[in-house]
């Protein structure tokens, strides 16, 4: 089977296989899925299949195969924004532009539209004429992570596929083909994705740090708390997501312990971000939210 570089959702990988081999592929797709679980891989290695020109698809011999990995195919293209924040009209003229000339290499043309929904209502209007009336040739994949961003007229003339958080064992599996560190809190608040997987490695020694602090509340007083957050103090930036994996280790230990001092540290959590929304005083909230949390893991401290 092809798809064999991509990790997870093995049963669409079996589906998309199969639309090949029976040549049953259709003019518009909808890949729709969380963020950073591989749903432009599958997206391009299904491109790579369509235009292969051989028996054996996405075979990495045939002229549009060589083509295709280096990034120099005449009939594939994919479509980005260009300011982060939306995919404008000028982007999708460009492409009904290409779109309507014959494949040069291929006997079809694919297009992917990356993060789809971020297409202006004037670009989604324009795609619509395409989707509507498309070249026999052509095949157009919109990948996104929320539909409800997109016309309901987009909707209805796309194949929807829809794609699930990868398992632990996946991103378990991932980390070990690429030497990175991995433990149950990690693969937790990756919360089945690679690039959140990617992004807590970058930032590995923090969230190191952070599991000290968690660790330090059961046995150190509350002034060398203080005293050792400095990871807290000093990402006011970055706090939400901090704060997020504060949450993530709480909940995976309330799962396993069932004890009560994780529900109200979640709780306190919340009630700091709530604060922080609100710009209230930075180092006063984070004082408050470790001194509230100290108190619920230190049962015989006498709140007065």
């Amino acid at each position: 089977m092809n798809f064999s570089n991509i990790i997870g959702n093995e049963e669409i990988k079996i589906f998309l296989d199969n639309l090949i081999k029976t040549n049953n592929v259709v003019h518009s797709y909808m890949f729709i899925g969380p963020d950073g679980i591989g749903k432009v891989l599958f997206a391009k290695e299904f491109a790579k299949m369509i235009l292969c020109q051989d028996s054996n698809k996405a075979c990495n011999h045939c002229s549009s195969c060589i083509k295709f990995n280096s990034d120099n195919h005449p009939d594939f293209m994919i479509i980005n924004s260009e300011d982060g924040k939306s995919i404008k009209i000028n982007q999708i003229r460009f492409l009904q532009e290409r779109i309507s000339e014959k494949p040069i290499v291929s006997s079809k043309k694919v297009y992917i539209i990356n993060n789809s929904d971020l297409m202006t209502v004037e670009a989604q209007n324009c795609l619509l004429k395409t989707l509507e009336e498309p070249p026999e040739y052509a095949i157009i994949i919109l990948v996104l992570s929320n539909e409800n961003k997109c016309l309901s007229t987009i909707k209805s003339r796309c194949t929807k596929i829809a794609f699930q958080k990868l398992r632990n064992s996946d991103l378990t599996q991932y980390a070990n083909e690429n030497n990175l560190e991995i433990n149950s809190s990690l693969l937790s608040a990756s919360d089945g994705s690679i690039s959140k997987l990617l992004n807590l490695q970058n930032n590995l020694e923090a969230y190191k740090q952070l599991d000290n602090i968690i660790n330090a509340f059961s046995k150190d007083n509350i002034v060398d708390i203080w005293n050792n957050a400095d990871i807290l103090y000093k990402s006011k930036d970055n706090i939400n997501t901090l704060l997020e994996y504060l949450n993530t280790v709480f909940l995976e230990r309330l799962k396993s312990t069932k004890e009560s001092k994780y529900i109200q540290s979640i709780k306190i959590i919340e009630n700091t971000k709530n604060k922080l929304s609100s710009n209230a005083n930075y180092d006063m909230c984070i004082d408050n939210l470790l001194l509230q949390i100290w108190e619920d893991f230190n049962e015989n401290y006498n709140r007065g």
